[in-house]
């Protein structure tokens, strides 16, 4: 069992930047797929942006690739997630996730086991 909570959502202007932590706990040696996903309003929950826990192998959604960096540090347990040039179509909540194996599609939420309880990002004009 593992436990996931996000921190370092907030508000902010057009064109800045946030970073975002997941830490977690319980087994957390029986982690292997990590990722972020975000649910905009009035939209079904998307893939963001995932990472292996050992190799660090990444895979990014077209909308964020070259803005938003994730990493995981394993010393402390964590992950986070590097937002910047934030747009305000970038609004929305943000979920950590986790999954105990690679089956299936990174892509997919459906191939995640655990997921934290979300953190709001707003971006203003």
């Amino acid at each position: 069992q593992v436990h996931l909570v996000e921190s370092g959502g907030g508000l902010v202007q057009a064109g800045g930047s946030l970073r975002l932590s997941c830490a977690a706990s319980g087994r957390t040696d029986k982690r292997y797929r990590l990722g972020w996903f975000r649910q905009r309003p009035g939209r079904d929950r998307e893939f963001v942006t995932a990472i292996s826990w050992s190799a660090g192998s990444t895979n990014y959604a077209p909308s964020v690739l070259g803005r938003f960096t994730i990493d995981r540090d394993n010393a402390d347990n964590t992950m986070w997630l590097q937002m910047n040039s934030l747009r305000v179509e970038d609004t929305a909540t943000y979920y950590c996730t986790a999954g105990d194996d690679y089956r299936g599609s990174p892509y997919r939420n459906t191939s995640y086991d655990y997921w934290g309880q979300g953190t709001q990002v707003t971006v203003s004009s």
